[in-house]
């Protein structure tokens, strides 16, 4: 296990850092991060970016949004919200382990005075609160685990700049977005900044890994992850994409994801198909959209479509049946 030390605090290229080392970084068994960005919504792969923030909010108030490379949902980060980053080849493809990646951040809170546990598919919670949300993205056999902790995240902010989805609240039992989250801060028994936070939770990884050693980057590779940032995680392209244009919208929400459908439809065939939401997978889902185009806009033509497809590697825990649901009634 080698650590990496990132200063930055600009969210396009923290992302590009981590998606830097994921990618190329290869040759490194695990490595580890922590990370902090100014105020932005970062959403996940497969989401619908002007569905899930208050834009006029984000650019009234100069709010960053960049969009990552794992599925899930949107969070909100500030200058008191800590990012940590774990890399591995080590990890099964699809396994989702978010629990045991989670344990870290679970052993520095206990160290502390505060319980803190795993619940939902990938939640870290304090007395029913949540505080960190994690997701997963896999390549060539790595694997990239990553998590949010809201550690003194202005709340009000938090709430203006995501548009939460009634049915996510909803699912969720509660009647806001405010109701469901805490600070790391509000639940200490003493009081620290984020910083020592961070600098306990990079003890405790060095206290799990003895043989943990910084990783330092060269100026080459600083090059390209800033080139990275400038031409990809940067842009309105990947962060927006086009609008999808289509005759028909579903939304479904299952406990493992919400699903909606953009279905362009003429003469009762599927001509395009974009689907969105919060959903965990490792393969792109642009294959499975490509093979539906062509069909006929039934539940049935679809299903059998997806049942010779192996969809679990592009929904983690969404059956084709669920998926087709989505699409077509």
């Amino acid at each position: 296990m080698k650590y990496i030390v990132n200063k930055s605090h600009n969210p396009a290229y923290n992302i590009a850092l981590e998606t830097y080392a994921f990618r190329e970084l290869r040759d490194e068994d695990e490595l580890f991060i922590l990370w902090i960005n100014e105020p932005t919504i970062v959403i996940g792969k497969h989401q619908n970016a002007i569905e899930e923030i208050n834009k006029a909010y984000t650019d009234k108030y100069g709010i960053h949004v960049v969009r990552r490379l794992s599925g899930g949902g949107a969070v909100y980060h500030d200058l008191n919200n800590l990012n940590y980053t774990i890399i591995s080849n080590k990890a099964e493809e699809g396994a989702f382990d978010f629990k045991t990646f989670s344990q870290p951040v679970i052993e520095t809170l206990a160290d502390l005075g505060v319980t803190a546990t795993f619940t939902g598919r990938n939640d870290l919670e304090i007395n029913g609160k949540k505080f960190c949300g994690n997701a997963q993205a896999y390549y060539k056999g790595r694997m990239m685990h990553h998590g949010c902790l809201l550690f003194d995240v202005d709340m009000t902010v938090l709430g203006n700049a995501l548009q939460v989805s009634k049915d996510k609240i909803e699912s969720k039992g509660v009647k806001s977005v405010r109701a469901r989250v805490t600070n790391i801060l509000d639940e200490l028994p003493d009081e620290i900044t984020v910083q020592e936070f961070s600098d306990r939770l990079l003890g405790k990884m060095k206290a799990s890994y003895p043989d943990m050693t910084e990783y330092v980057l060269s100026d080459e590779e600083l090059t390209e992850i800033k080139k990275l940032a400038d031409e990809q995680f940067g842009t309105w392209d990947w962060t927006y994409g086009k609008s999808p244009d289509y005759t028909i919208k579903r939304s479904v929400r299952y406990p493992a994801g919400k699903l909606t459908s953009y279905v362009k439809v003429e003469k009762s065939m599927i001509t395009g198909l974009k689907i969105y939401g919060d959903f965990f997978g490792i393969k792109d889902i642009s294959d499975i959209e490509e093979k539906l185009i062509g069909l006929r806009y039934e539940y049935q033509d679809i299903l059998a479509k997806l049942q010779t497809i192996d969809t679990t590697s592009y929904f983690t825990n969404i059956t084709p049946q669920e998926i087709a649901k989505a699409i077509a009634e």
